[in-house]
């Protein structure tokens, strides 16, 4: 007969609900959190406020002034949808704990899936903090979030099924329709699935003859799977030319030479990252057992694929943690003092841990986050200190006509705050926009031979720039150009032409406000 646990076993909380709490904790109740810190959220939420109004998903470009308007493939239509439904009721408060509970998830799933493998418990937290910290390098409200959890989900799926532990390799088509309309990750699926071909192919090459018939017909089984897989990516609302979208971006060499986040990461400060991939190396070297194939190539292609760009750096933790965990594992051994006490607290942590049951701490956390939004003790926005909110205010009073030029950081939260009175000339989605014209801006912002040409060419009447740049600077000092707002974020400049003329006499005395960089 079993035993009835006592109340206080009911009150501890797990490891994983200690990571569900505290990663959810550390990004809702913050005074601005960091959710927030970029502009493309904004965009987002309107196009999908304008699906969900419009009932359709647009083929082509609605927020920028160029006509025609530009082709536009909707990677990410279901994402946006479900952060414009969040904020239609909650607001951008709803927007960041949505957020936040994607994050939350995320990590809770990946310490659970680390501990199925009966690894010590102790290198499965160590695991799961570099491998959380590695990835918050791109925790925004954006809809790559939603890639997150669903790589953790698919690797684990694929993996249980490797390893004879479960077999539920049907529902990797279903996670695959959801996940290519979520978000343009979906490609990561197929890299893992491509490297456990690869990896399967290899073992099948170097087995026995005994074993040849068993490894063909799981070789054969996960082709199948991947065939199914492939056919569900062509159910959205792109067809088969969505399966381009990643490939045309990455073989952009200038936008991904440009573009920060594409660029590969800095290893200068302090940098997770760097100590995930350190450990990584030390842990095959340490380990008393080769990785089989299928490992092998998952960590060269995420590895490759982190030190090309560091937006990858989030796949390469959550894709790499499990193998790192299990192969720490194997290191351990000996019967030195150190080890002996590392198997003890390692032994009581785990008790500690089977002790906890339920799900009390994640559920108060969520209900403390619902009462925090509802009672309106907490609220977030877009920070006034980054983004140009004062001045999209004062736009929106003073209706300026014309085309505009802006800083493609405040194309995002002009989206946001002042379409459809407004469409920028260049924003977040540079994918769209297209080398061509992202050279054009940098032409403009970098004064390049022919940058006047530019403005001349789309009928720029107006500017909102950055204050502390050499744009706000250079056309703070020219005659052509008069300067009619200022804050410490942004500069509003008009073109001295007719049209302009009661602004520029209205505004005639504004000082243009620069303020030293970050570090002087």
């Amino acid at each position: 007969m079993e035993t009835k646990r006592p109340l206080r076993h009911k009150l501890i909380p797990s490891v994983a609900d200690l990571f569900f709490v505290t990663v959810l904790f550390s990004m809702f109740f913050t005074r601005t959190s960091p959710l927030l810190s970029d502009g493309d959220t904004g965009y987002h939420i309107r196009a999908g406020e304008h699906i969900i109004r419009t009932r359709s998903i647009p083929a082509s470009d609605i927020f920028s002034l160029h006509t025609p308007p530009l082709p536009w493939t909707p990677h990410e239509w279901l994402s946006e949808v479900c952060l414009a439904a969040v904020h239609n009721v909650l607001g951008l408060t709803g927007v960041v704990a949505f957020s936040a509970l994607l994050l939350a998830a995320t990590s809770y799933l990946l310490f659970r899936i680390l501990r199925s493998y009966r690894t010590n418990v102790l290198i499965a937290i160590l695991v799961t903090l570099l491998a959380v910290s590695s990835s918050k390098i791109h925790w925004l409200a954006r809809p790559h979030l939603f890639s997150l959890l669903l790589m953790v989900v698919f690797h684990y799926l694929i993996e249980t099924w490797h390893s004879n532990r479960a077999n539920r390799l049907y529902l990797l088509p279903l996670l695959m329709l959801l996940w290519v309309n979520l978000h343009g990750g979906f490609i990561a699926g197929f890299i893992l699935l491509g490297a456990y071909l690869v990896g399967d192919l290899a073992s099948l090459a170097q087995a026995p003859a005994a074993e040849r018939k068993a490894l063909l017909r799981k070789l054969l089984q996960l082709g199948g799977t991947t065939a199914a897989t492939f056919a569900a990516t062509l159910l959205n609302p792109s067809g088969y030319k969505i399966l381009l979208f990643p490939f045309a971006l990455v073989s952009d060499s200038y936008m991904m030479d440009h573009v920060n986040e594409f660029l590969s990461p800095n290893f200068h400060g302090w940098f997770p990252f760097r100590y995930l991939l350190l450990a990584l190396i030390a842990i095959l070297a340490l380990s008393r057992k080769r990785l089989e194939p299928a490992e092998l190539v998952l960590v060269i292609v995420f590895t490759n694929m982190s030190l090309y760009s560091a937006r990858y750096i989030p796949l390469f933790a959550l894709v790499t943690a499990p193998i790192l965990t299990r192969k720490a594992d194997e290191t351990e051994g000996g019967g030195g003092r150190l080890a002996r006490f590392f198997r003890e607290r390692s032994r009581r942590v785990a008790e500690l841990d089977a002790m906890a049951i339920g799900h009390l701490w994640p559920g108060s956390a969520l209900l403390a986050v619902a009462a925090a939004i509802f009672s309106g003790q907490v609220t977030h926005a877009f920070d006034e200190r980054c983004k140009p909110v004062a001045a999209c205010e004062f736009l929106l009073r003073q209706k300026i006509p014309g085309n505009m030029f802006n800083n493609d950081e405040f194309g995002d939260y002009l989206i946001y705050r002042s379409y459809p009175a407004y469409r920028v000339f260049i924003d977040g989605r540079l994918d769209m926009y297209g080398s061509g014209r992202l050279k054009e801006y940098y032409r403009v912002t970098c004064f390049e031979p022919g940058w006047e040409s530019v403005l001349e060419k789309y009928g720029v009447t107006w500017i909102m720039f950055d204050s502390n740049s050499a744009l706000s600077r250079f056309l703070a000092n020219d005659e052509r150009w008069a300067l009619i707002y200022s804050d410490r974020v942004a500069s509003i400049f008009v073109k001295r032409i007719p049209q302009n003329a009661p602004l520029i006499s209205r505004y005639r005395n504004v000082k243009q406000v620069i303020f030293a960089p970050r570090g002087v």
